[in-house]
């Protein structure tokens, strides 16, 4: 399916991948939640209501890598705006479960990527602007392709510059603040809430070469950028503005006399680079490819403050970064089995390994440090995002190997029946096997109906099981550091709390639909399906532990006691 010139839907000329994709693709949805934590830059996209890491996004047929950002529920899904829109030749989209043939995050359905292959020169410029007066984008790019006698090569760059919205109003608790004090004029808002102020470079490859006996190819997609928005207005009364005998003569309103507003930037860079060797036959067809696939985003927040460290405390702050990294083997054939029916039998088989690493770095130790004032109530780490901590930092990897067979036989020239299973073994908690079988039957040539049943799993991946996310206070009538936040289901207090460890998530898919076309270029479709989805990841509601408790902790924390 093509894809629009701009966004669209109000969207203006987008900058990004996901808003063009979500005015083409039925079902898919993309969410915009500013001042939300990292939210507001690394959108999700979702597929048929589920979360965004339950569909698997696939560029030129290869796997596309996660994001490093765990987000709702902890989801950790592809970032499809880490691709460029100039570098699309066609989207394809099998809304329905596919796990049995693709693996983990196919619960609700593929998009796969095709990157373009024609030869040309083209370029644009485009801008935008709201009615409002605000969000100012600017989009330039430039494609170039050509055709040799041995193959091809294509490149592509964009570049886009988007300027913040505001679709606020002013805030309830400043209109009663300047009330409270006629002589004090605060901004008109005091916080933007819309969408975030980004710059962003995209880069795609794509090409191949005829060895003779085989086809050598590959491609690489490449992105930087970086964004900033605001998070909640502080007003200068109590919180952060206590004045404490921790700190004699310091008040926080001689740095924002008229309370302070947040800013929270992420400055991203990704890559993915695809090699591999295949042969096309009339009978006999294969491929064999390797990936290589990287997410990093760094967090900064500015104009705020670590109250609890008070006049010593630095007004900006790096916070970490996060680090997602992904290395894929695949090995696969299909094999044309002539059985006398209307066609020969489709026979697709193959098999993966596929090693992913989580990385978190400690951000400034101002950015999560409990500093003296805390013993009298102020809040502890950078005000609005603390840091990463010493504690949450470190490194962790998962390996899974997968081997897939994918039946598919016309057995009328009406009647199509098609059957996969795929086994998959995880060194973090074993393995699943997985099945499906759908049918297709033509009417006429205008009318066809189809039907599909499937199992379908989602694998935690390395951040979800072993990622913390932490941070420290003081109780301020017994003195005493307390650590509250998620803990790892493999962390010793949470095992003693009756933690286990993760498990796949869990779906049955069952669609049907028809679809129709005519002489006159109208066509359609309509599709009914239920997706049931148990083990699904979340949390557990908070829980206190005992002195008995706390006092077994002493080495799990020492590092930040």
């Amino acid at each position: 399916m093509p894809l629009p010139a701009t966004g669209g839907g109000g969207d203006g000329a987008s900058a990004e991948l996901a808003d063009n994709l979500a005015q083409v693709i039925p079902s898919l949805q993309v969410l915009k939640l500013p001042s939300s934590d990292g939210l507001q830059f690394i959108r999700p996209a979702r597929l048929r209501g589920l979360s965004s890491d339950q569909t698997l996004v696939l560029v030129n047929g290869k796997r596309f890598h996660r994001s490093a950002f765990l987000g709702q529920r902890g989801a950790q899904g592809a970032d499809l705006n880490k691709i460029s829109s100039l570098s699309v030749g066609r989207v394809e989209v099998l809304r329905d479960g596919a796990s049995a043939q693709y693996g983990s995050d196919a619960i609700a359905g593929v998009i796969n990527i095709q990157l373009d292959e024609r030869p040309g020169v083209s370029a644009y410029v485009q801008g935008s602007q709201y009615y409002e007066g605000d969000g100012e984008t600017v989009r330039a790019g430039l494609k170039a392709g050509t055709r040799f006698d041995k193959g091809f090569l294509t490149a592509s760059v964009e570049w886009a510059d988007a300027k913040m919205t505001s679709r606020s109003h002013q805030r309830a608790d400043a209109l009663a603040y300047q009330a409270a004090n006629p002589g004090v004029v605060l901004p008109n808002p005091v916080q933007h809430w819309g969408a975030p102020d980004t710059k962003s470079y995209n880069l795609a490859l794509n090409g191949a070469y005829d060895l003779g006996f085989a086809e050598a190819y590959g491609f690489a997609t490449a992105a930087k950028g970086e964004g900033i928005n605001d998070i909640n207005w502080r007003i200068p009364v109590g919180g952060a503005f206590t004045i404490t005998p921790a700190f004699p003569g310091w008040d926080l309103k001689s740095v924002y006399p008229l309370g302070f507003t947040p800013r929270e930037q992420a400055k991203y860079q990704d890559y993915q680079a695809v090699g591999g060797v295949r042969h096309t036959g009339e009978v006999f067809t294969w491929d064999l490819s390797a990936s290589l696939g990287e997410n990093e985003t760094k967090f900064y927040l500015y104009n705020s403050i670590n109250a609890s460290l008070g006049p010593s405390s630095p007004f900006n702050f790096f916070l970490g970064t996060q680090t997602q990294r992904e290395v894929t083997l695949n090995a696969d054939g299909v094999y044309r089995l002539d059985l006398g029916l209307s066609e020969p039998v489709n026979i697709a088989f193959g098999a993966e390994h596929r090693k992913e690493t989580y990385k978190v770095g400690a951000g400034d130790k101002a950015s999560y440090a409990v500093g003296p004032g805390a013993k009298n109530g102020l809040a502890v780490g950078a005000n609005g995002f603390p840091g990463f901590s010493d504690l949450q930092a470190g490194e962790w990897s998962q390996d899974s190997n997968a081997a897939y067979v994918d039946v598919e036989a016309r057995l009328t020239p009406e009647w199509t029946l098609g059957g996969a299973v795929r086994y998959e073994d995880f060194d973090s908690f074993g393995s699943t096997t997985n099945g499906k079988v759908s049918t297709r039957y033509e009417f006429t040539p205008y009318f066809a109906a189809r039907g599909s049943w499937s199992t379908g799993f989602r694998a935690p991946t390395p951040g979800q099981i072993n990622s913390l996310a932490v941070s420290q206070g003081l109780d301020t009538v017994t003195l005493q550091l307390f650590t509250t936040g998620r803990l790892s289901p493999l962390n010793p207090i949470a095992v003693s709390k009756g933690a286990k460890p993760l498990q796949p998530e869990e779906s049955t898919n069952k669609s049907a639909g028809f679809v129709w076309r005519t002489d006159f270029g109208l066509s359609g479709s309509f599709d009914m399906y239920q997706i049931e989805v148990s083990n699904r990841l979340g949390q557990s509601s908070q829980i206190t532990l005992t002195q008995a408790e706390k006092a077994g902790t002493n080495q799990t924390f020492k590092s930040v006691a």
